[in-house]
């Protein structure tokens, strides 16, 4: 298998581990020093494999479930591209409908050294409960991801 098929199925893996919410495998897909963000956020992301996996806890775990709607994954070298769209389902009663471009980037090791979301901050903050986005504000920077663990 070709390093640039190897990537998109790790993507797939990723994708997969995140919806299973298995915290710990999404974060031993990346390197020590691999970056998450989330673009549209005005914070830096995560760093390494703790970090990253703390900041998806945090924002996905109080969900109560996921849809994945994948549209396309295109793969070429060391980077993968997929579209797709989440649908957060909250105990509340309220569904997110938040489409998303996710770029993933990797090194010769296979090992996720970024991965970029792009969305749209004004879906999730109209549609989200206000419980969900009071949670996701009360995290501090280095619990959000600003800091890998020491």
């Amino acid at each position: 298998m070709s390093n640039t098929e190897q990537n998109r199925e790790t993507s797939k893996a990723l994708w997969q581990a995140l919806y299973e919410r298995d915290w710990d495998r999404v974060g031993s897909l990346f390197a020590v020093d691999g970056l998450y963000q989330d673009v549209p956020t005005p914070d830096m992301g995560a760093t390494g494999p703790a970090a990253i996996a703390r900041r998806l806890r945090i924002g996905h775990e109080p969900v109560e479930r996921h849809e994945h709607h994948t549209e396309r994954i295109v793969a070429e070298g060391n980077c993968v591209i997929t579209e797709h769209r989440e649908d957060w389902y909250f105990h509340t009663g309220e569904v997110v409908k938040l489409p998303f471009t996710s770029i993933h980037e990797y090194n010769d090791r296979g090992e996720i050294t970024l991965w970029r979301d792009y969305w749209d901050l004004s879906t999730l903050m109209n549609n989200a409960p206000a419980w969900w986005l009071e949670h996701v504000m009360s995290a501090d920077g280095e619990e959000f991801g600003s800091k890998e663990d020491a």
